[in-house]
């Protein structure tokens, strides 16, 4: 399999690596994880190409993925940074309410974050996503640097499968 495109994913080709990464891990039994679709209300639909051309959402979403590794719940959300810093005006609060009461289920929780500038991915655990949310919540700082972050998380290329993440994962869970 390729490995990530040094220009850049933009928009839907991390999701559709992670989906392709998805597939993957369903194929060798490792697991099951199902991209969340964001519920839409249709307004206009183009009769000819049958294309909907504009609509609203139907409600907040959630994470944009969620199942079960091993038996393990799991929900995590992806998202792209072009800076080394990541506002987090690009995470929501009922987000992260939603990934807090997942984790109190005994579910893990988690974001893939990828830098576009540096082409590098990054494994995310909410508990230093928390730490994060909570410091801005206190007055500080409404982002976060990537130095701030741990570098064991940092998930490293290989061949196998485009976003290896279950690696991290485990780490993640050790380091609980």
């Amino acid at each position: 399999m390729s490995t990530w495109k040094s220009r850049g994913l933009r928009g839907s080709a991390l999701e559709d690596m992670i989906n392709k990464t998805n597939e993957r891990y369903l194929e060798s039994g490792l697991a099951l994880i199902q991209k969340i679709p964001t519920p839409i209300t249709p307004i206009n639909i183009d009769k000819r190409t049958r294309h909907i051309t504009l609509a609203y959402f139907d409600q907040k979403s959630t994470v944009d993925y969620i199942g079960a590794v091993q038996g393990l719940p799991v929900c995590f959300d992806a998202k792209e940074c072009a800076t080394d810093t990541f506002a987090l005006q690009n995470i929501h609060e009922h987000q992260v309410e939603f990934m807090i009461n997942f984790e109190k289920q005994g579910g893990i929780a988690f974001f893939l974050i990828y830098y576009t500038g540096r082409d590098e991915l990054y494994y995310l655990p909410l508990e230093m996503l928390r730490y994060f949310w909570d410091r801005a919540k206190a007055g500080g700082r409404k982002s976060f640097r990537h130095d701030e972050l741990n570098p064991d998380y940092i998930i490293p290329k290989t061949g196998e499968v485009l976003v290896p993440y279950l690696e991290k994962l485990q780490q993640d869970l050790n380091d609980r």
